[in-house]
C-alpha cells in the first residue's frame, strides 16, 4: 500500500478529476431515469453554468491568477495551467493555441470520456455538449467574448463523426 504523500501530484489530480466526473455521470444517468433526456439536459447545462462560475474563480485562487484577464498571452498562460488541474489527461482532449485570440480543440476519435458513458447509457442521439458548455461558461464567468466553431449543440462526435473546432476569442 501507497502513503498518501508518496501519489503524485498528477495521480492525485486523476483521481479527483475521475470522482468528479463519475459524480457527474451518475448524476446525469439517474436524472434521464427520471425525467427524460430533454429535461436533463436543461438541468445539466443549468448546472454547468452555475458551477462554472465558482470552478473557475477557485481556479484562479488556487494558481494564484486573480486579476481580471486583460489579453490573449495572459489568457493562454491561465488556461494552460488551468487545463492541467480540471482537464486531465483521461478526458483525451488536445488544445492548441495557432494564433492570437484563436484556440482549436480535437478530442480523440471515439474517446471522448462524455461521449463513451453517453452512448452506453443510451441516449446519444440527443445529448447536448456539457463538455464544451462547460469551456463557455468559463469564459462567460472570465468576462471573454467568444465564437464556437462549430457551435456547440449535440454531442458532434456522435453526429459528425468527430469533435474538433476553433473558440476565436474577442479579448
Amino acid at each position: 500500500m501507497k502513503s498518501v504523500e508518496s501519489i503524485s501530484q498528477k495521480e492525485t489530480i486523476d483521481l479527483l478529476n475521475k470522482c468528479w466526473m463519475t459524480h457527474d455521470g451518475l448524476w446525469f444517468f439517474h436524472c434521464l431515469q427520471e425525467f427524460g433526456i430533454e429535461v436533463t439536459n436543461k438541468i445539466n447545462k443549468s448546472a454547468i453554468k452555475s458551477l462554472s462560475a465558482i470552478e473557475i474563480e477557485r481556479v484562479k485562487k488556487t494558481i494564484g491568477f486573480e486579476e481580471q484577464i486583460k489579453n490573449y498571452n495572459e489568457f493562454q498562460t491561465f488556461f494552460i495551467e488551468a487545463s492541467k488541474l480540471i482537464i486531465p489527461e483521461f478526458m483525451n482532449v488536445t488544445f492548441d493555441y495557432p494564433a492570437i485570440n484563436k484556440i482549436t480543440w480535437k478530442f480523440e476519435q471515439g474517446k471522448c470520456f462524455a461521449y463513451a458513458g453517453i452512448k452506453r447509457i443510451g441516449c446519444i442521439e440527443k445529448y447536448e455538449c456539457g463538455v464544451l458548455y462547460r469551456i463557455k461558461c468559463w469564459l462567460d464567468s472570465l468576462s471573454i467574448k467568444h465564437r464556437f466553431d462549430p457551435e456547440i449543440g449535440l454531442c458532434s462526435m456522435h453526429h459528425n463523426g468527430d469533435c474538433s473546432g476553433e473558440i476565436h476569442l474577442f479579448i
